[in-house]
């Protein structure tokens, strides 16, 4: 299965930087966009290995103050 996402990217110093807008937490960079695209889709892969499957137990997420 396939599924479209939107890759936001900007350069710095010479690196193509970029997140997909859709997934929180799915950050890469590259050398170029087309190194950027592929190292995306890998960190977009890692997620989804990560998930817990049957049986495993699911993560939680709290809000907590911290003092700055």
């Amino acid at each position: 299965m396939r599924k479209l996402f939107s890759l936001e990217y900007w350069v710095d110093d010479d690196w193509y930087v970029g997140r997909l807008k859709e997934v929180p937490g799915v950050f890469s960079q590259g050398e170029s966009l087309t190194e950027l695209e592929e190292n995306i889709r890998d960190a977009y892969q890692l997620l989804i290995e990560d998930q817990p499957g049957p049986g495993q137990t699911e993560t939680r997420v709290k809000e907590i103050e911290v003092e700055v």
